[in-house]
C-alpha cells in the first residue's frame, strides 16, 4: 500500500531541496495524529474543499456583478484557475504540489459578496477596514471547523495559513509554494478578467497595450504561457519564486490597464449597480449592529469573545451575492419602501 510514510519519503527523493516537505512541516496549533494515507498538506487541502466557505465561492462575484450569461468567472472558478496555474509552476520547479493546492484553494475563502466592490464597501464601514486575505485566515482559524484551539477552526498547518494570509498585500509567504500561489493569483485574475471583459463587449483584444501584446502575446493562453514559463525559468534553483523584472514590468502595465478600463469603468460596472452593492453591504452592517440577536444562532457564541462589529463583519463577508440580496429584501427593503424586485444586475453579454 502506498501510504503516508512512502509519500513523505518520495518527497525527499523527488522534490527540490528548497521545497517544503510534509514531514518537516511546522505543524498545527493543536497536535493531531497523522493520517495513515494522507500527508499533512493533503489533509489541509481536503478540509478546505469540504468547508462551507469553499462551496459558497461558486455564488460570489469575481468581476462582473450578476452577469446574464453563464461563462463569466466566479470566485470559485478563479480559485480553480489559480490552483491549476500554481501547480503547473510548482511541478516544473519540483515543489510540493499538495501544499500549493491547499494554499490556492483556501486563498479567497474570506472574500465578500460582489467581489472587490463588496470588499471596498465593507472596508469603508467596518472599523479597522477589511482585507479579504486576513478574513480568509480568520475563516480557517475560527469560523470553519472544530479542530483548532477552543474547538474552533480547521487546525491547518502553519505553512498553509501563512500562504493564505500572504497571498495578497506586501507580505511574502515563507515557503516557495506560497510564493508560487501569490504570483499565480495575479497571473490568473489579470488574464481571465481580460477574457471576461472581451466576452462582455467592454473591450477588444486590439485595445490591449501594444507593448504588452508584443511581449506577452495576444491571446489568453499565450499570455498565461509566457508568464508561467518566465516564472519557471527565472525561479529555477533559487530561494524565491518570482517573475523576471522585464515580465513583471509588462504584467504590471497590463494590470494598470485593467484597473483603468475594466475594474473602475462604469461601462463594465454600472454606477447604479455599484451604488446598490454599497447600499446592501452597508445597510446590512448597520442593521445587524443594531440587531445582533438576529444573526444566525451559530454566531452567538462569538459575540461575547469578539464583539458585534467583528461578528457582523464575519457574517456579511461570508454571504453569497444572492443571499445578501435576499436578506436585504427581507430585513430592510420593505421598511424603506424600496422596490422589492430590485436586483444587482449587469447587462454584460
Amino acid at each position: 500500500m502506498f501510504n503516508r510514510d512512502k509519500i513523505e519519503a518520495r518527497e525527499f527523493q523527488m522534490l527540490s531541496p528548497q521545497a517544503s516537505k510534509s514531514r518537516d512541516s511546522l505543524g498545527r496549533d493543536i497536535w493531531e495524529e497523522d493520517c495513515e494515507i494522507r500527508t499533512k498538506y493533503m489533509r489541509d487541502r481536503d478540509r478546505i474543499i469540504h468547508s462551507k466557505a469553499f462551496r459558497r465561492l461558486m455564488h460570489k462575484t469575481q468581476v462582473f456583478i450578476a452577469p446574464e450569461k453563464d461563462h463569466f468567472r466566479t470566485r470559485l472558478t478563479h480559485t480553480i484557475e489559480v490552483s491549476q496555474i500554481a501547480k503547473t509552476i510548482g511541478r516544473a520547479l519540483t515543489l510540493n504540489e499538495d501544499l500549493i493546492e491547499a494554499i490556492a484553494l483556501g486563498h479567497d475563502l474570506g472574500h465578500t459578496p460582489f467581489g472587490h466592490n463588496g470588499e471596498e464597501s465593507l472596508a469603508e464601514i467596518h472599523p479597522g477596514g477589511f482585507r479579504h486575505n486576513v478574513q480568509s485566515l480568520r475563516v480557517v482559524e475560527i469560523l470553519e471547523g472544530n479542530s483548532g484551539p477552543n474547538g474552533r477552526g480547521m487546525n491547518l498547518t502553519k505553512e498553509v495559513r501563512d500562504g493564505i494570509l500572504n497571498h495578497s498585500g506586501k507580505g511574502m509567504p515563507f515557503t516557495l509554494e506560497g510564493q508560487t500561489v501569490k504570483t499565480s493569483d495575479r497571473i490568473a485574475y489579470i488574464n481571465h478578467d481580460i477574457d471576461d471583459a472581451i466576452r462582455s463587449g467592454a473591450m477588444k483584444n486590439s485595445d490591449l497595450p501594444k507593448e504588452c501584446v508584443e511581449y506577452l502575446g495576444m491571446g489568453h493562453s499565450q499570455r498565461v504561457n509566457t508568464m508561467v514559463m518566465d516564472m519557471i525559468e527565472n525561479s529555477w534553483g533559487k530561494n524565491i519564486v518570482e517573475m523576471s523584472p522585464e515580465c513583471a514590468y509588462y504584467t504590471d502595465i497590463l494590470r494598470s490597464f485593467m484597473f483603468e478600463n475594466v475594474y473602475l469603468n462604469v461601462g463594465v460596472k454600472k454606477e447604479e449597480d455599484l451604488q446598490w452593492v454599497n447600499l446592501i453591504i452597508q445597510d446590512l452592517y448597520r442593521y445587524y449592529m443594531k440587531n445582533p440577536k438576529e444573526l444566525p444562532e451559530e454566531h452567538f457564541t462569538l459575540l461575547d469573545e469578539f464583539g458585534s462589529e467583528e461578528v457582523v463583519k464575519d457574517y456579511i463577508a461570508g454571504m453569497t451575492d444572492r443571499y445578501a440580496q435576499r436578506i436585504y429584501k427581507e430585513k430592510i427593503a420593505k421598511t424603506r419602501q424600496l422596490r422589492p424586485d430590485r436586483t444587482v444586475m449587469n447587462k454584460a453579454k
